[in-house]
């Protein structure tokens, strides 16, 4: 049972975030800045942030050549525009807010590796250049043909390199690490372990309910305003929320690799594969379109066949003739709908929604953040 103490001092709050992911934490700053004195509480279910903000590869970007002509094939182009912009800017305020050495922010180069299957790209890329050209100074995109044999790839695949200027490279464990020490700088409360069962939207207020293990009951916290942040597991809390496709993202990371010939981070075919050098190693993740019905889960498991395709990309495209082994592997869950735009809206009057970051929530999550909160404060 709880205590009067604890009744009258410890579950009161002006703004509650369910989250702790680049979102949630990104959220709870923003709210901080609006008001230093506001309560905000972050409650994460998990010991640690479970989703995609720990697990991805630490790619700073705003889309590959390829994607963003994809993305215009089935959106259209303000949309897709407004969704470059958004992820620029929110890399811009991430930088800012945290500073390039705490998140250990790079810029070794971006490249996609265009196969012949994507050939037709490159005829495209002026197009896209110009496009982007409205708040980009100087073009996105360029060739880089002169890097193909200096990086080493197999060039029987790999039949062009295209260049990204405004793309880098981060370290995701010290991004997070980061993000929760300006929460605790900052006032914000973050509690761990803390599974909402459910939410009821007051009219006045918002109580979110967590059941307390050890006590057998429920805690009911209160606030003015709740912000939904858990991405991929929404439904599991606000089962009417639509368009909200999970997508499982397979990873692997080899041992170090001696003389290994590139740095930076690479994509090819739209964005699916992406692979980065990493201290001496490689770590390669995607695939999920190799089997989009099985990555569309909340389970973290290996796809076997997805993760076996990866190696063998290492063995004979990026890798060829250079051992390696295999060091690690694991996996992550992000959101996908219909389009790319995130989801950012109320789902009641105190209760609003930042979800479904598309893949892109390192990018975005920043601006994605200071946006709920705007949202929140009115």
């Amino acid at each position: 049972m709880l205590s009067y103490w604890e009744k009258q001092s410890l579950l009161q709050y002006d703004y509650i975030i369910v989250g702790s992911g680049i979102v949630g934490l990104s959220t709870a700053i923003s709210l901080k800045e609006a008001n230093e004195n506001a309560r905000v509480l972050v409650l994460e279910r998990a010991i640690l942030p479970t989703g995609a903000s720990t697990k991805n590869a630490g790619f700073a970007c705003i889309g590959s050549l390829t994607e963003i002509l994809a993305d215009l094939q089935t959106m259209p182009e303000q949309e897709v525009l407004h969704l470059v912009k958004l992820r620029y800017e929110g890399l811009q305020l991430l930088r800012q807010r945290l500073g390039d050495h705490a998140i250990a922010y790079t810029e070794n180069g971006s490249y996609e590796l265009i196969t012949p299957h994507d050939e037709w790209a490159l005829r495209q890329m002026d197009t896209v250049n110009s496009l982007l050209g409205n708040f980009f100074p100087q073009k996105a995109f360029t060739l880089a043909n002169n890097k193909l044999h200096t990086f080493g790839f197999n060039t029987n695949v790999v039949k062009a390199v295209v260049s990204n200027t405004y793309e880098g490279e981060l370290h995701t464990g010290k991004m997070m690490r980061s993000l929760i020490d300006l929460c605790l700088r900052v006032g914000v409360e973050v509690k761990t372990g803390a599974e909402v069962a459910r939410v009821e939207d007051l009219g006045t207020s918002v109580n979110v309910v967590v059941p307390h293990v050890l006590l057998k009951e429920e805690l009911v916290f209160s606030a003015r305003k709740l912000i939904i942040c858990t991405n991929a597991f929404t439904k599991q809390l606000l089962p009417a929320t639509e368009d909200i496709m999970p997508g499982r993202g397979q990873v692997l990371l080899t041992n170090p690799i001696p003389n290994l010939r590139f740095k930076g981070i690479f994509h090819f075919e739209e964005g699916y594969y992406y692979f980065r050098e990493l201290e001496g190693r490689v770590l390669f993740g995607g695939g999920r379109q190799l089997d989009f019905q099985g990555e569309s889960t909340t389970d973290f498991e290996y796809n076997n066949r997805i993760q076996h395709q990866l190696e063998e990309l290492l063995r004979t495209v990026i890798l060829p003739d250079t051992p390696f082994t295999i060091a690690d592997r694991w996996t992550g869950i992000m959101a996908f709908g219909k389009t790319k735009q995130p989801i950012i809206q109320h789902h009641s009057p105190n209760v609003i929604v930042g979800v479904r970051m598309g893949g892109m929530g390192v990018a975005i999550g920043s601006k994605v953040g200071e946006m709920l909160a705007e949202m929140a404060v009115r």
